[in-house]
């Protein structure tokens, strides 16, 4: 057992890969174990889950910089993402960086829009031609963090997939028009919790496509029959939560939302940018880092215990606040 943050992880040493899968706190993974066996003896009920879903809701935008009237809740950023697309005009043409996370992406081209692919040191020079800026904070593949500022000042339509940033990265995206992200990777929670916030102006152009039950004004008084009476907030957005994700998201979010971020971030950074010295290479300043390594480097990884990914043809390895200098050890006594 770890104790990071004032919490406690059973993460073992090694496990190197909260970009694939986050690891609850045990309170956390407790607290749904103990939902699970309501669930199982007949005594759980639908309302009970509503103040994990608003508390969830209101930690997510502490963590990205916008206020809770202004963020609605999902289960996976394709499917907020694809609530964007499908709301926007078909010749909508989207501007991304080539190897993006394709849930960012699909969606637009799903829908028939130009989408066109530059190198991420190319993305700021190519803004003027589009209509829409679609990319990562954070690129899944190999960790590489996007220009937020110079993305600002370019004044261009926005949106921003948090989902490897949120949880370690410092962020401030009140100004954006739209921001998504998934909670079971850098947030702890289980899959099936995500969210998208965003500029009330730019929330307005969205046609709730999804919309249902939970979305009504009062969701206990939307069940059954017309007319339609949505909330007039983001909520009108929300997708009916995924019950025990939003639970565990409840018991990770806003703990994390409360941490000193720029210390997580230099911690994990820290930890990232020891591993990339140990073998050799040059900081990335990153989170998550993406390294080559032979196949008898990448053998030796795997039987001394280290959890990894393969993205894009590399061995990625993620730190978080869990994390210490054990896994670097760890991870650069056994490739040398």
């Amino acid at each position: 057992m770890r104790i990071a943050f004032g919490q406690k992880f059973d993460v073992p040493l090694g496990y190197l890969n909260t970009a694939s899968i986050g690891v609850p706190p045990a309170a956390a993974a407790d607290a749904l174990a103990g939902a699970v066996d309501r669930w199982r003896r007949g005594v759980a009920r639908p309302p009970d889950f509503d103040e994990d879903v608003a508390t969830a809701r209101a930690g997510w935008g502490r963590l990205v910089g916008i206020d809770t009237a202004h963020v609605a809740t999902g289960a996976s950023v394709s499917q907020l993402v694809g609530l964007v697309a499908a709301s926007l005009p078909r010749t909508t043409r989207v501007l991304t960086v080539g190897g993006e996370f394709t849930s960012v992406t699909f969606p637009f081209a799903a829908q028939g829009m130009p989408v066109t692919e530059v190198p991420p040191g190319e993305l700021l020079s190519h803004v003027d031609d589009h209509d829409l800026v679609a990319v990562s904070v954070v690129q899944s593949a190999d960790g590489s963090v996007v220009d937020l500022d110079g993305l600002r000042a370019a004044g261009k339509p926005v949106l921003l997939d948090v989902t490897q940033a949120a949880g370690w990265l410092p962020l401030r995206l009140g100004w954006a028009d739209w921001v998504v992200g998934a909670g079971y990777k850098w947030l702890l929670t289980p899959r099936g919790a995500a969210w998208l916030g965003g500029r009330p102006d730019a929330l307005e152009r969205l046609v709730a496509h999804a919309a249902s039950w939970y979305a009504a004004a009062d969701p206990w008084e939307g069940i059954y029959g017309l007319p339609l009476r949505l909330a007039t907030d983001a909520r009108r957005l929300d997708l009916s939560p995924v019950w025990f994700a939003h639970l565990g998201a409840a018991a990770t979010v806003p703990w994390l939302a409360g941490l000193d971020l720029a210390e997580i971030r230099d911690h994990c950074v820290g930890l990232a940018d020891a591993t990339l010295a140990g073998l050799g290479r040059p900081p990335g300043g990153s989170a998550i880092i993406s390294v080559d390594l032979t196949a008898d480097q990448a053998r030796r990884l795997t039987d001394a215990g280290v959890v990894g990914a393969m993205r894009a043809g590399r061995t990625r390895l993620s730190f978080h606040l869990y994390n210490t200098l054990d896994d670097v050890d760890l991870v650069v006594g056994s490739t040398r």
